[in-house]
């Protein structure tokens, strides 16, 4: 049972369609000159203005305004990880991008938009949620992670909604009712880069 609040962002489990998750992700850059805010594994990234991965700050309550990747572009997938070369000369596989991280960095992006995430609800929620849309109960930010885990430490949304956001309620993780209920959710189609046609 999901009785306490440990969130962790979005965790790959499987595709839409019931096929496993392969493991599959695209590789991007991280601006060289360093970006201003950790990333951490199970956040929500999307490609700046200036064609390097950033973290999404909006909550995705909406497509448009609110949407995950500004406006109404959508986010391009959830982060898990990136490489670089430390100041010792080391190369570096980590769970999470350091904020400030100059030089080659590599940013590994899951970004299948049929790839159905768990996560856990900042509440309950229940039965009847399935189906329903939802959204970050608070915007990612540099400190919505542990650096020690490298993990994402955010939640959706308990209060779903039936108008257009960011992620759909496809299944259960644990049983509806539960005081923290984990989910299973995949993009909308408006909210995924991959699903719209508007551009940056």
């Amino acid at each position: 049972m999901a009785t306490t609040a440990a969130p962790y962002g979005l965790r790959p489990i499987n595709r839409i369609d019931g096929m496993p998750y392969a493991g599959a992700t695209s590789q991007f850059l991280i601006d060289p000159a360093g970006e201003g805010t950790n990333l951490f594994y199970g956040q929500v990234v999307l490609i700046g203005a200036d064609g390097y991965i950033a973290l999404a700050t909006a909550t995705g309550s909406d497509i448009t305004t609110n949407n995950l990747g500004g406006s109404s572009v959508g986010a391009i997938g959830v982060f898990v990880g990136a490489s670089y070369i430390n100041a010792q000369g080391q190369q570096i596989y980590g769970q999470y991008y350091p904020s400030g991280t100059t030089g080659v960095v590599t940013a590994y992006v899951i970004t299948d938009p049929f790839v159905t995430f768990q996560a856990q609800l900042d509440g309950s929620a229940a039965q009847s949620a399935l189906g329903s849309n939802t959204f970050f109960a608070a915007a990612q930010s540099t400190s919505t992670g542990s650096t020690q885990t490298g993990n994402s430490t955010s939640a959706l949304e308990s209060t779903v909604v039936q108008t257009a956001a960011a992620f759909r309620i496809v299944g259960f993780a644990s049983t509806p009712g539960d005081a923290f209920t984990d989910v299973l959710v995949k993009f909308n189609p408006s909210a995924h880069s991959f699903l719209n046609n508007v551009g940056l």
